[in-house]
């Protein structure tokens, strides 16, 4: 194990403006809301600001009437010291299915050539193959893409499996690794083990990202460090803790006067955390942030559900009247997982296991009611799971149909063509294809909003120029 007393300062990946409030606030933060700290957050010297990516693209055009590549030029113009890192779902980019390779590629190319430097790329089974197209894409566009490792236990998640899973993703071209622990799923002795580890099978960079869901993950960040971690992800503390990451201004004091010292400011930390403080209050007050997602759940740990997982699990059952069944269904979770193979419990992966679980509690009887996502997985058109699915619940729910048992996106036919003459009376900028290939209805509605908001500013600006005004 490399000396640690000679370790250089751990660097920090700020999620405020990404994953604190979609872990918090449903990723309700506009950019208007986001616009005014900048100057100050580019002041900081993060490592990196996560600000795009995950379900930022989906929220901004769904709820909030926004276009997120707008967003993204609008804080890249702003951030000129920063780099800037979004989360990317592999084969599935931002959406939830697999998209064609040309899709793909166009995706990273764009975004790179809007303002992203770092691109988080993971895959909720932790299949390489669904890594490949995006990292060869970032390297080709010399953007920095950082491989994320979905980190879950269970029987097939042994040290030697993330330690061969480690050397596969630096060998794929990764410049950098993410450990991301999205349940809050690694204890603070884990990690150290888990980072001694990975430290001693690769030379790229080790990144950490957790969510402080059971309540461990400030230990755990401390433990990391001190084995070998280089980077590690905290959130400014009005969003910080419950389903987020930890906070910033506490890890940055924790490490002071260490040799793992930051050397940022706290009295410009402080300053930011004002400005979002206004923002939290609100949030509470109108219901937007839950207290429940505030609280500390160490059954996660028993049950391995990340808390955006609980959360849906909850309005599922009371949407059919059925809430008391949540300590069957949270029961059922495990099950379900350990049928489909234990793949780890993230998008898409932790909605298709936790809606077959509610269906199976509710309709009193086990694969009753199968979804057509559960059948995709256990087809084999998500990719490949550590372990292989229970025989007897994949005949149950898919018959005859023969599995997948090449990369999935080898049968997807390139799509782009075919996307650009669908949309083409929409389309105002070339990133617009992207949006409407990952969210068709979403993106066609946003587009019809976007013309309706343009043509009432026009006849603004033509009534004032007709108006005649007395002399």
């Amino acid at each position: 194990m490399a000396d640690n007393k000679a370790k250089k300062p751990i660097k920090i990946t700020e999620t405020i403006l990404r994953d604190a409030h979609q872990s918090l606030i449903a990723t309700r933060m506009t950019t208007e809301q986001m616009l005014p700290i900048i100057d100050k957050m580019d002041k900081v010297g993060y490592h990196a600001v996560e600000c795009w990516g995950g379900a930022t693209f989906d929220a901004s055009l769904r709820f909030l009437k926004e276009d997120p590549w707008e967003r993204l030029r609008k804080l890249r113009k702003g951030f000129k010291n920063t780099k800037l890192q979004m989360l990317f779902r592999g084969q599935n980019i931002l959406g939830y299915n697999h998209y064609a390779d040309d899709v793909v590629e166009y995706f990273v190319q764009k975004s790179l050539a809007n303002g992203i430097d770092i691109i988080r790329i993971f895959d909720c089974l932790n299949d390489i193959r669904n890594l490949e197209t995006a990292v060869k894409a970032a390297n080709k566009e010399n953007g920095h893409a950082q491989i994320a490792l979905s980190y879950t236990l269970g029987d097939a998640y042994t040290m030697d499996y993330w330690k061969d899973m480690a050397k596969k993703i630096e060998d794929l071209g990764a410049k950098s690794l993410c450990i991301k622990d999205m349940a809050g799923l690694l204890t603070p002795y884990e990690a150290t083990e888990l980072v001694t580890a990975l430290k001693e099978s690769v030379d790229i960079p080790i990144d950490l990202h957790t969510h402080y869901t059971s309540g461990v993950a400030a230990m755990t960040y401390m433990k990391a460090v001190e084995a070998g971690c280089d980077i590690i992800d905290t959130a400014m503390s009005p969003f910080a803790l419950g389903t987020s990451q930890p906070a910033t201004e506490v890890m940055v004091e924790t490490f002071r006067g260490t040799p793992y010292d930051t050397g940022l400011d706290q009295n410009l930390l402080a300053e930011i955390a004002e400005y979002f403080r206004p923002m939290r209050e609100e949030a509470l007050q109108s219901g937007l942030m839950n207290t429940k997602v505030l609280g500390v759940n160490i059954k996660t740990l028993m049950y391995q559900v990340p808390g955006g997982m609980l959360s849906n699990l909850v309005s599922q059952l009371k949407e059919m009247g059925q809430e008391s069944k949540y300590q069957e269904v949270l029961e059922e979770v495990p099950r379900v997982r350990k049928d489909f193979g234990e793949p780890p419990l993230v998008t898409p992966s932790s909605q298709i296991v936790g809606t077959q679980a509610v269906l199976n509690v509710v309709s009193g009887e086990r694969y009753k009611m199968v979804t057509k996502e559960s059948k995709k997985l256990l087809s084999g058109e998500f990719g490949q799971t550590v372990k292989p699915f229970d025989p007897e619940v994949q005949k149950k729910c898919i018959g005859d149909t023969k599995p997948i048992t090449c990369r999935p996106a080898d049968l997807i036919k390139p799509q782009l063509a075919d996307l650009e003459k669908e949309m083409s009376q929409w389309k105002q900028q070339d990133e617009d294809v992207l949006s409407y290939a990952l969210f068709p209805q979403v993106a066609t509605e946003f587009f019809k909003y976007r013309e309706a908001q343009k043509t009432k500013v026009d006849a603004t600006l033509a009534d004032k120029e007709n108006k005649v005004y007395p002399v």
